[in-house]
């Protein structure tokens, strides 16, 4: 069963490679995403309540986006990407993140938990 991808688009008050940081580094993830973050090359281990996760950075392109790919999720085509996005006009930062669920009624919960983490990272960051 293939998986359904979505994407948000969070406008966010911060400069792209201060808010960069937070995607691609363990001191910037555990501030906001994870309790512990552990970085060996493109492998990454994420640590909540005691429990790790393993992912591999699929690409990475400093100040713009980081792609993540979930080691228990190696059968399929899914990721989640954090990928900044100034508007040319305005100056305007927007955070567009890609992420995939089960279903329909995952995607929507997996919206709220990164609206929610979001809400954190904004906090965090004095946005």
């Amino acid at each position: 069963m293939s998986k359904i991808k979505f994407e948000l688009e969070i406008p966010i008050h911060a400069s792209p490679s201060m808010l960069y940081t937070y995607f691609a580094t363990p001191a910037g993830l555990e501030e906001w995403f994870a309790d512990k973050v552990n970085s060996r090359g493109k492998l990454v281990t994420f640590v909540w309540d005691g429990v790790e996760e393993k992912a591999s950075i699929l690409s990475n392109k400093n100040d713009e986006k980081i792609k993540y790919k979930w080691e228990e999720s190696e059968g399929d085509d899914s990721y989640f990407e954090f990928r900044i996005q100034v508007d040319a006009l305005t100056k305007d930062v927007s955070l567009m993140i890609t992420d995939f669920a089960e279903d329909e009624d995952e995607v929507e919960e997996s919206k709220m938990l990164w609206e929610n983490q979001i809400e954190e990272l904004k906090h965090t960051i004095g946005a």
